[in-house]
């Protein structure tokens, strides 16, 4: 049924749902898992020409590294599980990255993680997995995650 199945992540707390549903297909159906981080660009290069952009220099390795950290926990609980994997970390705007990602490794599912928030939440900010889910020309599972 699946061969690759792709997860991105944000190293986000709540996501937690989406990562064993996604290890559980992969087993289940014998597929290859895809982790994907994405340092988003926007978060620090909004200064870009700035006085201060090593500071943001800094930021980047930050968010790398956290990302990073996050994706081989991942990565470590899939493999405990016997799923094989592939970690992958980007930089650029996520959504895109995760579309552009999922054309390359011609991923047969995306399983995305989803805090349900409140409808102004969603209006006011929108969300990654929104965007991917409405974009993406692949099947998409949403995980949704209740926050406190």
């Amino acid at each position: 049924m699946y061969d690759r199945i792709l997860l991105p992540t944000d190293a986000e707390r709540g996501t937690e749902r989406a990562i064993d549903h996604a290890i559980e297909v992969a087993d289940t159906t014998d597929a290859e898992l895809h982790l994907l981080y994405v340092v988003d660009t926007d978060v620090y290069s909004a200064y870009a020409g700035d006085e201060y952009v090593h500071e943001f220099e800094g930021l980047e390795a930050a968010l790398e590294s956290e990302g990073e950290e996050a994706i081989e926990g991942i990565a470590d609980r899939a493999r405990e599980a016997n799923v094989e994997t592939v970690v992958t970390i980007r930089h650029g705007v996520p959504h895109e990255e995760i579309l552009a990602y999922a054309e390359e490794a011609d991923v047969d599912l995306l399983v995305l993680g989803s805090k349900e928030r409140t409808g102004e939440y969603r209006r006011l900010l929108g969300s990654v997995t929104e965007r991917v889910s409405r974009l993406a020309s692949r099947r998409v599972t949403i995980v949704k995650t209740p926050v406190d």
